[in-house]
């Protein structure tokens, strides 16, 4: 056999082992997709409990599916109207996919910007737990918004004032360990508990202050510790959350569920 042959077989070989790998990683890629996102799924539903204050890290994927079948109720909000909607179902829609659509989204002017997402969505999801009567014990709200190197992806859960917070967290940023990664520290989440986002005139007023809260001042009740050395990440959450409690935000959806309550 000539030298020529035997290269022409060689790549001949190494071409048919590179197409049938090929293919069996597409497949393994097509078989794991749907586990992919359920495990998604089950993560971000983890994340909501853990936040509203009744589980966490503990649940199993059955504990999970009966508390959102049952306890957590997904609803639709379009944030343009502030009213629920049934345009789409609550629970499988990705309002993230959609804020990259033109036609399900809305550019922010960048004065308006102050999350620095670009652009808004027009429909999302929230979550609520009911109370006995059947108001709202805990209303839970998909925020995000850019801090120093990521944008950070989380929720705020209220209670059914709509005005104390019952816990908030992230469940995917890219910050410095240690420094803005400290959003995920258990100490500085817990100071979330019981802060007040408006004041009395219904003025958003909540803020992550640079330091340490002043225990004597007027204002405690409104303020968190920023995060050590980590100033932009500190801005960037004070930032997020002055974006979706706002008007471009949750704002008309929370002024029309207020005038419901009242």
């Amino acid at each position: 056999m000539s030298n020529k042959e035997s290269t022409s077989r060689t790549l001949a070989v190494a071409l048919a082992v590179s197409l049938v790998s090929s293919v069996f990683v597409a497949g393994a890629a097509v078989s794991l997709k749907p586990l992919q996102t359920e495990n998604r799924l089950l993560d971000k539903q983890r994340s909501i409990a853990a936040i509203a204050g009744i589980g966490g890290a503990e649940l199993s994927a059955r504990e999970l599916r009966e508390l959102f079948g049952t306890t957590i109720q997904a609803r639709l909000v379009d944030l343009q109207s502030g009213e629920f909607s049934d345009r789409f179902d609550a629970t499988s829609f990705d309002a993230l996919k959609s804020a990259k659509d033109p036609q399900l989204s809305v550019v922010l002017p960048k004065r308006e910007d102050i999350a620095s997402i670009k652009r808004r969505e027009q429909f999302t999801t929230v979550y609520l737990i009911e109370s006995p009567d059947g108001g709202i014990d805990t209303l839970i709200l998909p925020i995000r918004g850019y801090g120093l190197w990521s944008t950070l992806h989380g929720f705020l859960a209220i209670k059914g004032d709509l005005n104390t917070v019952a816990g908030l967290g992230f469940y995917e940023h890219a910050e410095t360990p240690g420094l803005g990664g400290e959003v995920d520290n258990p100490r500085w989440r817990s100071q979330w508990v019981g802060k007040q986002l408006y004041d009395e005139r219904g003025e958003l007023v909540v803020q992550v202050v640079k330091g340490t809260v002043d225990p004597q001042s007027t204002m405690v009740d409104y303020q968190v510790d920023g995060l050590a050395g980590a100033t932009l990440t500190s801005n960037g959450v004070n930032n997020l959350l002055h974006f979706w409690l706002g008007e471009q935000g949750f704002g008309p959806f929370l002024a029309r569920l207020r005038s419901k309550e009242s």
